[in-house]
């Protein structure tokens, strides 16, 4: 189903994706390598653009720079799955209402994405695809989150480039996605990757 730029509505917007996305059931039992299972929430959104290019945005959070872990990275809002939590996207869920302040009744879940590994913290992160209206207040957590990020697809898909990166003294090539200061690299530009990759196939480029 390919949707036209003049502002499609939720339903539509879910319609085109869904195909293309995984089912989130057979997504949350897909075996990954890592010790730790943890769930992120992809939030999208149409919004208009001022140059008249309408279309799909992302919701990204730019860390802390003081936290123990990925401090400073740019990621999807998510975590690691709590005792009590039977379902990966109730984690996900969880996790965007207490990193940004998303009510989880404000998103509609239609699929899910590759699972992937983190390198070095050894989580297995599963990503799950939920519609959103634009135009949230965003609430940041004050403990984990500097900055909530509102990008467009399109401007990430331009900002694409493999890059020598230095972490902890040790250079390596990998996928990143630039947009002004904001770098997206590792396990989140590897879900962006596969995002940009089921929208275009939905004909939402």
């Amino acid at each position: 189903t390919s949707v036209s730029s003049a502002s499609p509505s939720r339903a539509q917007l879910a319609q085109a994706l869904r195909p293309v996305l995984l089912d989130p059931e057979e997504a949350a039992a897909l075996d990954v390598h890592g010790r730790i299972d943890a769930a992120v929430l992809v939030p999208l959104y149409w919004t208009p653009s001022d140059a008249g290019e309408d279309g799909l945005g992302v919701v990204l959070t730019k860390r802390r720079d003081d936290l123990r872990r990925h401090a400073g990275e740019i990621s999807f809002p998510g975590g690691r799955q709590d005792m009590d939590e039977d379902d990966l996207r109730e984690t996900a869920l969880r996790e965007a209402r207490e990193e940004i302040g998303l009510p989880s009744e404000a998103v509609d879940l239609i699929g899910a994405l590759q699972p992937t590994p983190t390198i070095a913290t050894n989580y297995s992160v599963y990503p799950f695809v939920g519609l959103i209206e634009p135009g949230h207040e965003w609430a940041p957590s004050a403990f984990e989150v500097e900055l909530v990020l509102e990008l467009p697809l399109a401007e990430l898909r331009a900002g694409y480039d493999r890059r020598r990166l230095l972490r902890r003294g040790v250079p390596f090539r990998t996928d990143t996605y630039v947009v002004g200061e904001h770098l997206v690299w590792g396990a989140t530009a590897r879900i962006l990757a596969d995002l940009l990759e089921r929208v275009d196939a939905a004909g939402l480029a």
